[in-house]
């Protein structure tokens, strides 16, 4: 049985980041990644965006790693040439029933100790975007938009520099815990087709390591489950909830990221702009049963709705669909 040190399942963003971090103090790494490419799922299907962290609840995982690893995302951009944009971001109330929601989001977020937000009425907010609709809004300007495949890229890199391999169509299919470690099984020459579903090459490959790390993304209920005896706290049911993204030719009257008041289910229809300066809208919030990638192009009627909301100025046709993640 072949040994190693390390085992990430999952070649994300965070696998790559995990692995990275491990290689370079030394450790001996293998990923394991059941699709054929890096980021396949989650990590290529997104919005691109650095948040400053101001959604998540005080004292909270997700705000303090969210306010740290902004600061520290933008320095490993700048070190690496990883092509990212400092554009900021006007989070807007379209009418005053969503004022509530704002002044929320901006306690929350001073709260949890991102310090640059500003409020701004709808005078201020006109002058910071003149087509823009709203009663108020909060400025942040330490919201950024990154190239996501080249920080993967480079993340990839430097882990295989140091040492780490990936394997590619490769499955974890059981792990039982031994004394030091973890005994794996791994199928190889997985076909996934990018959805949830998957067909074994039929070879099962054993591997023994002593720390077993699951950044899995989508997949990761299914690889907690294949370690046996799992404490329940750490075997969760994954719900899944599909975004539809809409993009328009051409360029927009806007320099910063434009996102609504928040919302129960999300952050609501907003507007980003990628590196090259087009636009693209969304995600909306579809619940499904699976991994569902398909594109239903007449969700896009209740997008110029939600637009609208804060764009009067969109025209009619101006939406083609995207993607979906």
């Amino acid at each position: 049985m072949d040994q190693t040190d390390c085992v990430v399942v999952g070649a994300g963003v965070v696998g790559l980041a995990v692995a990275r971090a491990l290689a370079l103090a030394g450790r001996e790494v293998v990923v394991l990644e059941r699709e054929g490419l890096i980021g396949s799922h989650t990590s290529s299907r997104n919005s691109e965006v650095i948040h400053a962290g101001i959604y998540y609840p005080r004292d909270s995982a997700k705000a303090r790693l969210c306010v740290r690893g902004k600061a520290l995302l933008y320095a490993y951009c700048e070190s690496r040439g990883v092509p990212h944009r400092r554009l900021g971001k006007i989070i807007v109330a379209t009418d005053p029933g969503q004022t509530g929601a704002l002044e929320a989001a901006l306690a929350a977020g001073r709260g949890n100790g991102v310090e640059d937000l500003a409020p701004f009425d709808a005078g201020a907010l006109r002058r910071l975007e003149p087509e823009l609709r709203g009663v108020a809004g909060i400025l942040s300007p330490s919201t950024g938009i990154i190239d996501s495949h080249a920080l993967m890229l480079s993340y990839q890199g430097e882990a295989e520099d140091h040492g780490a391999m990936i394997a590619f169509n490769a499955r974890l299919a059981r792990a039982r815990p031994v004394p030091g470690g973890f005994e794996l099984e791994v199928e190889t020459g997985v076909e996934t087709g990018g959805g949830s579903g998957s067909k074994s090459g039929g070879e099962v490959a054993r591997l023994r390591t002593g720390l077993l790390v699951n950044a899995a993304g989508l997949f990761a209920g299914e690889a907690a489950a294949a370690v046996e005896g799992l404490a329940a706290p750490w075997r969760r049911a994954v719900h899944y909830c599909k975004g539809t993204y809409f993009s328009t030719s051409g360029r927009v009257p806007f320099s910063r990221l434009i996102y609504p008041a928040p919302e129960r289910d999300g952050l609501g229809v907003h507007l980003t702009l990628d590196l090259g300066g087009a636009a693209r809208f969304g995600p909306d919030t579809e619940w499904t049963q699976g991994i569902d990638y398909g594109l239903d192009a007449t969700r896009g009627d209740g997008f110029y709705e939600a637009i609208r909301r804060y764009w009067p100025g969109l025209r009619d046709g101006a939406l083609s669909p995207s993607y979906t993640g």
